[in-house]
């Protein structure tokens, strides 16, 4: 074979040069991207020219350019900036408890036998209880202040971390734990190096489901006698009969949840940065 033949396989023949996946997919992704963010924008407008047709009832639906007006004149009011603070305040904190409760029984039921068949059933039972059913209780205990609004939203947020991290524990797999012992690992070794990067997916899986559940719980701990908050915007034009107030506050709880997923999403994604999974190459 001469010195100048190049040799090319068939191949690289028919494809041509490697490309990167990651250059092959940045536009689409961008593209997709840009798209995600203008499906609502879109949305809105449709809502818009179906309200100006009179196609529905303005009164009961009214179109977005007055949903924006009514909170454009809470927030130059400083209104809604009291609200929204009032609200993220509660779901931090409860998301916080929670998260951290969940963490620790899960971790400690997921890796005792023992312990999960004495806990678990009761805290599945538990599980079933409808947020609302919570209130009157925590009233009772805990009055109409800012703690037991904390703790139901606490209560919200423990069961998906709890089961996503005692789920995690018992589906690792038993050939990690005796190619860990194979190689003499120390039982915090272990842990470190092979059991916790096996949880964390859906650890973090689980404290975004929890987050979710936290604003879904904090709507009904702001019912429990609150002055401040979305879940009070709520209540106080559906009780003055501001129906662009209601949908105001639910497209805020929508945008706010959104905001907080994606600050978490951006906060855990160092810590799973050693995944290879299949969805970067499909």
């Amino acid at each position: 074979m001469g010195a100048g033949m190049t040799v090319t396989s068939p191949a690289t023949a028919e494809t041509g040069p490697a490309t990167s996946p990651s250059r092959v997919f940045l536009v689409p992704r961008r593209a997709l991207a840009v798209a995600g963010l203008l499906l609502p924008l879109l949305l809105a407008a449709l809502w818009e020219w179906v309200a100006a047709k009179n196609l529905i009832s303005v009164r009961l639906m009214p179109p977005p350019s007055r949903i924006w007006a009514t909170m454009s004149d809470l927030a130059a009011r400083g209104e809604l900036t009291i609200h929204v603070l009032a609200t993220l305040y509660r779901v931090f904190v409860g998301f916080a408890i929670g998260a951290l409760a969940g963490t620790l029984i899960g971790a400690v039921a997921g890796a005792s036998e023992a312990v999960r068949r004495i806990i678990d059933p009761t805290l599945q039972s538990l599980r079933s209880v409808p947020s609302i059913a919570w209130v009157p209780l925590f009233i009772l205990w805990l009055g109409i202040f800012e703690t037991s609004k904390i703790a139901l939203i606490a209560v919200g947020v423990f069961f998906p971390v709890y089961l996503g991290v005692a789920g995690a524990i018992e589906s690792i797999d038993r050939k990690l734990l005796e190619v860990g012992r194979v190689f003499r690992l120390s039982r915090p070794a272990l842990v470190r190096r092979v059991m916790l990067p096996a949880v964390l997916p859906a650890w973090i899986i689980s404290l975004r489901s929890g987050l979710g559940l936290g604003f879904m719980f904090v709507v009904a701990a702001e019912f429990m006698g609150a002055s401040e908050g979305l879940g009070y915007l709520l209540v106080d034009g559906q009780q003055m009969g501001k129906p662009d107030q209601i949908l105001g506050a639910i497209i805020a709880f929508a945008v706010l949840g959104k905001i907080c997923d994606w600050v978490l999403v951006l906060v855990t994604k160092p810590l799973l940065v050693w995944q290879d999974t299949a969805r970067r190459s499909l």
